[in-house]
């Protein structure tokens, strides 16, 4: 007889099927709220240790665009 585990999902065989498993666990509403709940957690630990919050306008980028280069013509024939 084999043992049934009603509790507990191995991992074996079509991971896709588990993987939206997961995606559908994660995005219920209350796995939402404790992760909004860890979120604020997390800020007030950050702001409790000196940590600053600054905001930042829309159009800032990290990486400005760099020029396309292109590699046309470049191979030997």
């Amino acid at each position: 007889m084999s043992e049934e585990h009603d509790d507990h999902f191995e991992r074996t065989g079509d991971d896709d099927f588990y993987s939206q498993f997961d995606d559908a666990v994660t995005r219920t509403v209350a796995a939402k709220a404790t992760q909004r709940h860890q979120l604020e957690d997390d800020i007030q630990a950050f702001l409790a240790r000196g940590g600053k919050v600054s905001e930042v306008e829309s159009n800032v980028t990290a990486d400005p665009p760099k020029k396309p280069v292109s590699n046309y013509g470049s191979r030997p024939i």
